[in-house]
């Protein structure tokens, strides 16, 4: 029901789900996972809003109405841990959350998640687009150490 993945999408999420990687995301990313969410450390980065993390059911479903009530409240729970865990080690002042259905909603990418972004006072998140160039590897690491840390402690 209003679906728009393309006939033979690949889907990077699933691939870092099946434990493969991309140019985009490796394993070493993923900061949480459970039964029914992961999260990891996005490589499509805003200029005042490095870290951010993306959460994702662990079964592909492309949007907020295919997504089963379990499934919701499974990624749910881990953007609220998310947002803990960001909040608690980032130095930031809050975070913010989003998510996006269908092109029009501008969503880009056809398996359901949800934005955790750490954000700083006058850091203009909505004024301003995603940098042009992902975060390498090496960027996204210390901030996947530190939630990796926050979550082996609690």
């Amino acid at each position: 029901m209003f679906n728009h993945e393309p006939v033979g999408y690949q889907c990077p999420f699933c691939l870092v789900l099946a434990g493969g990687e991309d140019g985009l995301t490796r394993q070493q990313d993923i900061v949480r996972r459970t039964e029914h969410a992961m999260a990891f450390v996005a490589s499509r980065w805003w200029p005042n809003n490095r870290g951010h993390v993306l959460v994702v059911p662990t079964e592909h479903y492309e949007n907020l109405y295919d997504l089963p009530a379990i499934c919701g409240h499974a990624v749910h729970d881990v953007v609220r841990e998310v947002a803990i865990g960001i909040r608690s080690t980032y130095g930031c002042d809050g975070v913010s959350t989003r998510q996006h259905n269908e092109p029009a909603g501008y969503q880009d990418a056809w398996h359901y998640h949800v934005h955790v972004f750490p954000r700083y006072d006058g850091d203009e998140l909505y004024n301003t687009r995603h940098l042009p160039d992902p975060a390498t590897a090496e960027e996204r690491e210390p901030y996947a150490r530190r939630l990796l840390d926050y979550f082996s402690r609690s």
